[in-house]
């Protein structure tokens, strides 16, 4: 037998892991199980298991004048004490928070107090007490020079609708900037008029207004049609 032997200890309210002398007496461990887990000797059920979820007793430590090796303790074993009169004791109210008194506060009580998170937030106006923001959201740069040759997005493939930037800024028929095109073919919507308001000139059904993500600006010349010497 070794000199020194390691146990766990467990009770209501502590879990640790001790070194023991084997042939310290039953007497003995228990002065020192008050020590580690707070329940008075005189209180103690000492039991010896396998392991903190074993409930099988492998003995029970009831006699204080034989030394601790005689019940066969091996390391890591686990030696249970439980606290048969813990109305003497603390023993289980250290965890036991049902028993705290908690402290209770109204919402109209917590409203009124100054020193809380609520009132620093509505003195700083912070959070959902900030005003509301007045300034408009920046809208992006947009480099699309009146007059320059363009071609708009189109949602059917191979259709390419190219024209003139006739028109850039603000409307009256919605919010935002918006780009006013004279196409080159007769796929537009207006006369560059919208809503009563003329923006810019141009032949009825070769107006249009888009956003400007979807004008490219570049190089685009006028598109001639070529007639196949069979069709008239």
């Amino acid at each position: 037998m070794t000199s020194i032997v390691k146990l766990f200890v467990a009770s209501p309210d502590t879990h640790s892991e001790r070194r023991f002398d084997p042939h310290v007496s039953i007497e003995q461990l228990k002065a020192k199980l008050e020590l580690i887990t707070g329940i008075p000797v005189q209180n103690q059920k000492i039991s010896l298991h396998n392991g903190d979820a074993d409930s099988q007793v492998i003995a029970q430590l009831d006699d204080d004048a034989k030394p601790l090796g005689y019940y066969s303790v091996r390391d890591y074993q686990t030696i249970k004490v439980v606290d048969t009169n813990p109305s003497t004791s603390f023993t289980g109210q250290l965890s036991d928070v049902s028993q705290v008194e908690k402290f209770e506060l109204s919402d109209d009580a917590y409203a009124q107090r100054t020193d809380s998170v609520l009132a620093y937030k509505q003195r700083h106006k912070v959070g959902r007490f900030a005003p509301p923001s007045t300034e408009p959201n920046p809208e992006p740069a947009v480099n699309i020079p009146i007059g320059s040759r363009c071609e708009v997005e189109s949602t059917e493939p191979g259709l390419k609708k190219r024209g003139t930037v006739r028109f850039v800024g603000h409307t009256e028929f919605a919010t935002g900037l918006w780009v006013g095109i004279e196409y080159d073919e007769p796929m537009g919507k207006n006369d560059g008029s919208l809503k009563g308001v003329q923006y810019f000139t141009c032949r009825p059904n070769y107006g249009v207004f888009v956003r400007p993500a979807k004008v490219t600006v570049g190089d685009f010349p006028v598109e001639e049609i070529d007639f196949d010497d069979e069709e008239i």
